[in-house]
């Protein structure tokens, strides 16, 4: 026979000011994990303004209106969708910047004379 697990009223709570915590922390975690990767986006739009000024105004206004949120549901997918996209903006910038860096490498090489895959222009 299983164990019999007591929760007293106040147990439901306290649960559910943890959950909230928990959450708060994870939009916390993700919103400076936002403003970590738009450091990186330091050059400038068109008009100017550089893009990691922009990316950190698009993820305040985001985090604002979503900040009445209430569903559990809709709050975990915003936050796992958030996430991911984070981590997927991540990679394509590791991968280009590992390109460019490859790139300088080969260059490096057909400058100092010493071939490279193509061999010497």
């Amino acid at each position: 026979m299983p164990p019999t697990i007591i929760i007293p009223s106040a147990g439901k709570t306290a649960a559910k000011h943890l959950r909230a915590s928990v959450t708060r922390n994870e939009a916390k975690s993700l919103y400076r994990e936002i403003l970590r990767t738009a450091k990186a986006f330091h050059w400038c739009d068109e008009k100017g303004i550089p893009w990691n000024m922009k990316l950190k105004a698009e993820a305040r206004k985001e985090f604002e209106a979503s900040r009445e949120e209430k569903d559990p549901l809709i709050i975990a997918r915003m936050l796992v969708t958030g996430r991911e996209c984070v981590q997927q903006i991540q990679r394509k910038f590791n991968d280009a910047d590992r390109r460019c860096w490859e790139r300088i490498q080969t260059d490096s090489t057909y400058r100092d004379g010493g071939g490279g895959k193509d061999g010497p222009r």
